[in-house]
């Protein structure tokens, strides 16, 4: 598993990730009074703080994308 997330990609994943998972928990916008929307909020969250945090992409390597310059 190579790093294939760069540094600017990593920050932003981060905080879009923070965000998807902190605000159904804090119920704003209210779009997130239904379960499910909260619940896949939430896990495409997970996904994108994981993602910055191991600097891996598996659908980067699917596509054959790299924002890192180190490889």
């Amino acid at each position: 598993m190579s790093a294939n997330v760069g540094n600017m990609d990593r920050i932003l994943r981060a905080i879009l990730g923070l965000v998807l998972f902190i605000a159904p928990l804090l119920n704003m916008p209210a779009i997130w009074s239904s379960a499910g929307l909260a619940y896949g909020s939430m896990a495409v969250g997970l996904v994108l703080v994981a993602t910055a945090f191991f600097r891996f992409c598996p659908l980067y390597r699917i596509v054959g994308l790299s924002t890192c310059k180190i490889n």
